[in-house]
């Protein structure tokens, strides 16, 4: 094969960003093979924040996306473990366009897949590497070529799991993102317009390893008793329109996200609990980090100066520590069943509720901004 610019090992929406970027400044870049679909659909959904679509918008991605696969957030509720334990979210408050967009997440990899068929100076490698000045790491949080190069991955099990599914309501939406924060779970009910139009949640269930498995193995009208009964009806009477998923939870951050000739992006780079919805936000602000940073280089600096690549490294090391400090504190916090705990965190979410330079802070962090 011959010499490219770029080497991208990786085949997630991340990687697939970071090469309709570079494409777009006219360097050549080399993105590894697709990895073919799984079996069993994809049932994730993103909550993507308003720099995230920025990004996607200017790769000509965002536009391309089917109506239905994009839900705006103007509202999002969450509540505690006492019933008058709640915390409110507007856009309008906000100043915002919408606090989210819940995003399919089977159908952004295939807007991206088509988008890269089209894209200039792209190759598609095999396992062999080709010859490149820079090489991205992006394939995931089990990436091999991050191992291989003996780059340190501690970590930090949350002896959690998360399951996933897309649920009916019998009750529209309405737009409103619903979390609830209590011992030892977090569950959270995105809108969605798939599979019936405005009453439609995508689920992210966040529980201890033992309760996830017991869930796991319930049939799905025992599954969405249980379901019935955390929810409390907020949402409508709930049913599963589909199969569940699961994954184990973990906090994970590299001991290094750059080198001479090498840079780490995405779940490569770091892995943070759903809770807050940030992990494809944080691939995607690398990507933008990393487009700029190479796009503002010196005529005579090369791709893979670890000069150049330690501005990437500088730019995204606090973001990252902190959406991972803040994601790791939250689940700390809501997780203990110590009674006065409990009862602080449960005040906690009605004081910042009546606090508004807070609230906003928070959803400023949130947007990305």
């Amino acid at each position: 094969m011959s010499q490219v610019d770029v080497q991208i090992s990786g085949s997630g929406a991340v990687a697939s960003s970071l090469a309709l970027a570079l494409c777009q400044q006219g360097l050549r870049v080399a993105l590894s093979p697709a990895r073919p679909p799984g079996d069993a659909p994809d049932v994730r959904a993103y909550a993507l924040n308003a720099a995230s679509r920025e990004l996607l918008l200017r790769l000509r991605v965002w536009d391309a996306l089917p109506a239905d696969a994009v839900t705006p957030v103007y509202d999002m509720r969450v509540y505690g473990d006492a019933d008058d334990a709640a915390l409110g979210f507007s856009a309008w408050d906000q100043g915002a366009d919408a606090l989210a967009w819940i995003v399919d997440a089977a159908e952004l990899d295939a807007v991206l897949h088509d988008a890269l068929r089209y894209a200039a100076h792209l190759q598609r490698s095999d396992k062999s590497q080709p010859a490149a000045a820079l090489h991205v790491l992006a394939e995931g949080k089990d990436s091999t070529a991050r191992a291989a190069r003996g780059i340190s991955f501690e970590r930090h099990s949350y002896e959690q799991v998360a399951i996933a599914a897309r649920l009916v309501s019998d009750r529209p939406h309405e737009d409103i993102a619903t979390q609830w924060f209590r011992s030892p779970d977090v569950l959270a009910l995105l809108p969605s317009d798939r599979p019936r139009g405005g009453a439609s949640f995508a689920l992210v269930w966040s529980l201890p390893r033992a309760r996830a498995t017991e869930l796991a193995a319930l049939d799905d009208a025992a599954f969405e008793s249980e379901l019935a009964q955390a929810t409390q009806g907020r949402c409508g009477t709930l049913q599963l329109a589909g199969a569940r998923a699961s994954w184990p939870l973990a906090l994970a951050l590299a001991g290094e996200v750059c080198g001479p000739g090498w840079v780490l992006v995405g779940d490569a780079a770091h892995v943070v609990h759903p809770l807050a919805g940030q992990g494809l936000n944080l691939g995607l602000a690398d990507v933008a980090t990393l487009t700029a940073v190479l796009a503002g280089r010196e005529a005579w600096r090369e791709l893979g100066d670890e000069r150049l690549l330690r501005r990437y490294a500088r730019a995204r090391a606090l973001p990252t520590r902190l959406m991972a400090g803040l994601t790791d504190g939250l689940l700390h916090t809501f997780a203990t069943e110590r009674p006065l705990w409990r009862e602080l965190r449960n005040r906690g979410l009605t004081l910042v509720n009546r606090a508004g330079p807070v609230k906003r802070w928070l959803t400023a962090r949130a947007l990305g901004h």
